[in-house]
């Protein structure tokens, strides 16, 4: 009740500011050059964030210009040690927050302002609509009077998330390769090494390497404890190493699921990536490690909930994959049977290559 009142409020106010807002159209003469300031926003997900990375590159690549990202708490890691980002500002999502940011777009003259989401964010459009900038750009959406120029956003049923986003490079002029768009990420030195000296330890024989992450952003994607175990059960009949990953949260349930001593990985987000750079195969009900996965071209197997959408699945852009998927709300009445029916030839095929 309490979210389809925030839901309702959120509509009203942002009903409200389209009846008052319109931006100036944009001058198609503008020339974007090594010189220019660019502030791209992307709240809320890592998922989310990572799949604009592409879009980040293929701009900096092409204009050279400076790369400001607007983020918050929940997906600045994404952001984190991207070397075509020259700053990452948190939003405090507060009016203190607008203010701030008001100020920075005005301090440093930011022209140029890009709206990341796919669909519409109350808060990004109030942020557009009380920032000056010569330019507003975004994908078009039911907010589009608030930005100076959009790109139509093209059939999320047909096209990844990813070419929805790079369809916005056209904006700045160009169009990107997209057969050539990659996730970036690097994970810190530290970790690096970290990870290497923890494989090392528990893996001394190196073999093919198979992360199983239990975790996800929501309950209603994890398959259960038992599947999970029949799972590790069917890989150690291959001759592989396991590791289960799992957010601190579920730290519990891996144990569960690792009662036969498989091992157990469990660290900050920086970490998380530099372990998924050495598997050979990861398996996931969640679809941030996934794109971590693709950043690093690791091969995939997704467990996919596609419930009351027509949207494609997120799958690991540029990685080979295989996956199972559900239009259920939850991964409840996916079976282990099914799983291993797709996992098996899959498995087999990356061993053999």
């Amino acid at each position: 009740m309490i979210k389809q009142i925030e839901f309702f409020i959120k509509n009203l106010l942002l009903n409200f500011l389209l009846l008052f807002s319109s931006s100036k159209q944009y001058r198609n003469d503008y020339v974007f050059n090594k010189n220019s300031k660019i502030l791209f926003i992307r709240l809320n997900r890592i998922g989310d964030a990572l799949v604009s990375t592409p879009l980040l590159h293929a701009i900096k690549q092409k204009i050279g210009c400076r790369i400001f990202v607007l983020a918050d708490s929940k997906n600045k890691a994404a952001f984190s040690n991207n070397p075509d980002i020259d700053q990452l500002l948190i939003f405090n999502k507060s009016l203190k927050g607008y203010l701030d940011i008001r100020k920075f777009i005005k301090t440093n003259n930011i022209e140029t302002i890009v709206d990341l989401h796919d669909d519409t964010s109350t808060t990004v459009s109030f942020i557009l609509a009380f920032c000056n900038a010569k330019n507003k750009f975004g994908l078009e959406k039911e907010n589009k009077k608030i930005y100076t120029r959009t790109v139509p956003r093209i059939d999320a049923a047909k096209y990844h998330i990813i070419e929805r986003l790079l369809e916005i490079t056209k904006l700045f002029g160009f169009e990107a390769d997209k057969t050539r768009a990659k996730i970036i990420y690097k994970p810190n030195e530290e970790s690096q090494e970290k990870t290497e000296s923890y494989l090392l330890k528990n893996f001394p024989e190196k073999k093919f390497l198979i992360g199983i992450n239990i975790s996800s952003g929501s309950s209603a994607r994890f398959w259960g404890i038992e599947k999970f175990k029949h799972l590790v059960s069917f890989l150690k009949k291959y001759p592989v190493s396991i590791v289960i990953i799992t957010s601190p949260v579920d730290f519990s349930l891996a144990k569960e699921i690792s009662d036969d001593g498989t091992l157990i990985h469990s660290t900050g987000f920086d970490e998380l990536a530099a372990l998924i750079s050495k598997l050979n195969l990861l398996i996931s009900p969640d679809t941030a490690p996934v794109h971590l996965a693709s950043a690093f071209g690791v091969p995939v197997f997704g467990i996919y909930v596609k419930f009351n959408t027509p949207e494609i699945i997120w799958y690991p852009y540029g990685s080979e994959f295989e996956y199972v998927v559900t239009e259920e709300p939850t991964l409840q009445n996916i079976s282990f049977e099914k799983v291993e029916q797709k996992l098996k030839p899959f498995l087999e095929k990356l061993l053999n290559e």
